[in-house]
């Protein structure tokens, strides 16, 4: 059965009893996994045991954590916890996020994403294989550092945010899985080539590290709807490659959109959201995002499977109602007979 994860962005704006009952009907209809992140809203870890209380077979990811709000033991110490309280469904997704977050909301110093990662896998690898951490690092030096509790599975999966080349080969050499976002089909190739510079580092195949993108969906109900959620969609695009520093702009103008992210980029700056949302043309749109009918988006979704994409992430763009969340998740469950 082709595999397909859930994202919920579970800050206070959806109830614990509608975070549950989504959580429930993911898992019900056959999602792989059910991923949340951290931005200004509640942690990842929390939230996850939350989901892991009510439900059976769904793996529970965070997507992601910031390596740079934690040390590294206390990561290891956290996944494993709830390794441990959902009986072996935990995946750990890291990143190093960016200057805006880390800096600005954390107020620590956004320096070398890179190394920190790999050195926080490293020294998580370690810890969470259940012996003793003595590790002399750029980041971190630990004497004797040994966790009591290991995680239920043996290798607990590890993604990495990735979208950069470096950060792409990176994951090839020491993840399991990396999570780009807003990535448009023709992309997916050049991510499985970097993938494989890293993966051949390691005496690995490329196809051993699964690529996850998180994909902005909307099953649309009749054109007033979809007309909407064309709205809502431009509008999130546009936030990142605008208000979300420099990382965005660079990888969609990358992809082939350079005319457009610089045109959002101009409208942004001068606080005109709107003009920005507009930059974003038809073919970008297109190209990165899922829109339209039930077998509509479910064709899209094939055509980001057929393009490279393992495990598609179901997600949502800003100001997306339950409505349209629930029936965006039946239209794209692998176990639907619509």
């Amino acid at each position: 059965m082709e595999q397909i994860g859930f994202f919920l962005n579970a800050s206070r704006e959806t109830s614990d009893d509608d975070l549950i009952a989504l959580a429930k009907q993911a898992d019900n209809l056959g999602y792989h996994s059910f991923w949340t992140g951290e931005s200004w809203g509640r942690d990842a870890f929390t939230v996850l045991t939350l989901v892991a209380c009510h439900t059976k077979n769904l793996r529970l990811g965070t997507g992601i954590v910031t390596t740079y709000s934690r040390t590294p033991a206390l990561i290891a110490q956290t996944i494993a916890s709830l390794d441990i309280l959902s009986n072996g469904r935990a995946i750990l997704g890291l990143g190093s996020s960016g200057k805006v977050v880390v800096e600005g909301w954390h107020g620590v110093p956004f320096d070398s994403p890179l190394a920190r990662t790999r050195e926080y896998i490293e020294i998580i690898r370690k810890a969470l294989s259940g012996g003793r951490v003595n590790h002399q690092g750029r980041f971190y030096q630990m004497d004797q550092f040994r966790m009591i509790s290991p995680p239920v599975q043996k290798k607990l999966p590890i993604y990495i945010a990735s979208l950069g080349q470096k950060n792409l080969e990176l994951a090839g050499e020491h993840a399991d899985g990396c999570l780009p976002v807003w990535v448009n089909r023709e992309r997916f190739q050049e991510l499985r080539e970097r993938i494989g510079i890293g993966t051949a580092k390691s005496g690995r195949s490329a196809s051993d590290v699964t690529i996850a993108p998180y994909i902005f969906c909307y099953t649309a109900d009749g054109p007033e709807d979809l007309a909407r959620g064309e709205q809502l969609l431009r509008a999130h695009l546009a936030y990142y490659v605008g208000g979300m520093g420099t990382f965005y702009f660079d990888s969609v103008s990358r992809a082939g959109f350079g005319a457009e992210a610089q045109a959002i980029k101009e409208a942004w700056a001068t606080g005109n959201r709107e003009q920005a949302a507009k930059s974003v043309s038809d073919r970008m749109l297109q190209s990165i995002v899922v829109l339209g009918d039930a077998q509509q988006c479910r064709d899209q979704i094939s055509g980001f499977r057929e393009s490279g994409a393992d495990l598609p992430i179901v997600n949502f763009p800003h100001g997306t109602d339950l409505t349209v969340i629930n029936r965006t998740m039946t239209a794209l469950a692998p176990q639907t007979d619509i």
